[in-house]
């Protein structure tokens, strides 16, 4: 998978429908409104929830093109920065320590 090709596909598919490219403030609340239907579809147990998952990442990938950030090369940045950061536990919650 070309993550940096999905995310201009994801791009080129919302000019060809005539999607939202310039209101970044409704491209966030929209991801918002996703991310709370693939919550409700985990809770109902419902079978779309892949689905909706897809369309939280397919929103991002969306919102990071518009911004011209490469959202799969962010995503390896940051999973390498989480790797090497160190947690303790406080009252039973893992709490970051600073860097």
């Amino acid at each position: 998978m070309d993550f940096k090709q999905l995310q201009k596909d994801v791009y080129q598919n919302k000019i060809n429908h005539g999607f939202n490219i310039t209101d970044l403030n409704m491209e966030f609340c929209l991801t918002y409104g996703e991310l709370g239907e693939a919550y409700m579809a985990w809770l109902k147990k419902k079978d779309d929830l892949g689905e909706e998952l897809a369309d939280v990442a397919i929103f991002l990938m969306g919102i990071s093109e518009i911004l011209g950030l490469d959202l799969g090369e962010e995503i390896e940045q940051k999973i390498k920065k989480n790797a090497k950061r160190i947690y303790k536990k406080v009252n039973n919650v893992l709490i970051k320590e600073e860097d």
